[in-house]
């Protein structure tokens, strides 16, 4: 009998593992190519499965909830053309199959990534269609097929993660309309809250959630909140991040009246020549290119007791999600492009990212990172460095302050626009020197802008 393995995908450069965040099919499903299988999260992106191959589901290894390394086989099929050999074989149950990997740490050994042709190609994240639903790009295309409208498709129930429209649901939908049955004579089945299941992890993430030291008392009239996937990886990489890095941080305050003047006199030009807004993140992010140049160190990362210093300047820009996630893209090579390059890339990931349509590759590389603490109008913050990176740039508002400014004719008070700029570091690859030099380096381009 020929058999398929099912594995998990690798959906970027550094991504080592994903979570199982729902199954599409179930054991004895005969399922076509390009059927979607499951549904992953990796750290920030989600996407659909597709199948490779056309068969019967033999084997289902993992539940909904758990997260495997890259590499391991995840689900098993019996190919179409074998169809009549798999009365012989009965499946294993999911649970025995699970307890194969002895350990975590044995289990992420055998999670090299799978040759090309073996591993499922990965369709695009889902994307969004309206409000706060989410539809992946295997729905909207049956939704176009069958000539489903926007509001049509959002008034279909979905019994996915969070309510999310699945292919069955979709297909089920459009099988019932060609039967004349509406969406409201269809009883849906309720999604329950299953309770948290023991997540297989490797090795990597061995450090979830760690016990207070102070036991947390829940009192009567307090709710209990479970983390979504997405906020769990970011619970646990600042907790890692914290425990990796010794972490410093400088503050300095930045004279940026002349970058303000600038903007003020080419954001309507701008806007009407490149079709987007200029905001101050695109002189920022250039600003801080040109200071990576200047001090690669802090363009690094740390591997044992070797600093690797990038080649490539790749700015990471933190996003917040409508969801109150946070997400950081990469506008690569940050040091090759003009003001408006960055300005057109920063929009683009921005807009990508509140949509939910980023692409792995946009999400991964990032050098030294960006986060804008004025955005929620505060003076600063003390951000913690995105791993594997050694080093983080928070800027605060811009506000108007009263200042001395010096004159031919002597010191003045004047109004001027000014924001502070928060550094963290990684003190083991860069002291307090390197660190006040390359912050002071951003300060003086931001302020001789023009």
């Amino acid at each position: 009998m020929s058999k398929f393995e099912i594995k998990m995908p690798k959906l970027g450069e550094s991504i080592t593992e994903g979570t199982i965040i729902s199954w599409s099919v179930k054991v004895g499903d005969t399922i076509n190519e390009d059927d979607v299988l499951f549904e992953v999260n990796t750290a920030k992106v989600s996407a659909e499965i597709p199948s490779p191959v056309a068969g019967k589901i033999l084997e289902i290894l993992f539940k909904e909830g758990d997260t495997v390394a890259v590499g391991t086989v995840v689900a098993v099929v019996q190919l179409e053309d074998e169809e009549g050999e798999s009365e012989d074989a009965a499946p294993a149950p999911a649970a025995e199959k699970k307890e194969e990997p002895a350990t975590p740490a044995k289990a992420e050994e055998k999670a090299a990534p799978a040759a090309a042709p073996a591993e499922p190609s990965v369709s695009a994240p889902a994307t969004k269609n309206s409000g706060d639903r989410w539809y992946s790009p295997v729905v909207l295309g049956k939704a176009r097929d069958a000539k489903i409208d926007k509001d049509e498709l959002d008034a279909i129930p979905g019994s996915g993660y969070e309510g999310r429209l699945s292919k069955r649901d979709i297909e089920k939908y459009i099988d019932n309309k060609k039967k004349g049955i509406s969406a409201s004579e269809v009883k849906q089945k309720p999604v329950t809250a299953e309770k948290p299941v023991a997540a297989t992890v490797s090795h990597s993430q061995t450090n979830d959630a760690p016990k207070p030291a102070v036991p947390v008392a829940v009192a009567d009239g307090d709710t209990v909140i479970a983390m979504d996937p997405i906020r769990k990886i970011i619970a646990d990489r600042m907790t890692s991040s914290k425990k990796i890095s010794p972490h410093v941080t400088n503050v300095i305050e930045v004279d940026v009246t002349k970058l303000v003047k600038w903007r003020e006199e080419n954001k309507d030009a701008f806007k009407k020549r490149e079709g987007i807004s200029l905001t101050y993140m695109s002189p920022i992010v250039e600003a801080t290119a040109k200071a990576l140049k200047d001090f690669p160190r802090v363009n690094s990362s740390v591997d044992g007791y070797n600093i690797i210093e990038k080649k490539r300047i790749n700015v990471g820009v933190a996003v917040s999600l409508n969801n109150g996630n946070l997400i950081v893209p990469v506008v690569k090579d940050a040091d090759k492009l003009s003001i408006s390059g960055i300005a057109a890339s920063v929009n683009s990931l921005a807009n990508k990212a509140r949509a939910n349509k980023l692409m792995p590759d946009e999400i991964q590389g990032g050098t030294f990172t960006i986060t804008n603490f004025g955005s929620f109008k505060s003076l600063f913050g003390t951000p913690i460095i995105n791993q594997p990176e050694v080093a983080i740039l928070g800027v605060g508002i811009i506000e108007k302050k009263p200042s001395i400014v010096e004159t031919p004719e002597g010191d003045v008070i004047a109004i001027r626009h000014k924001m502070y700029l928060s550094l963290s570091y990684d003190h083991r690859v860069i002291d307090g020197m390197l660190g006040g030099n390359f912050l002071y380096r951003i300060a003086e381009y931001l302020e001789n802008w023009g």
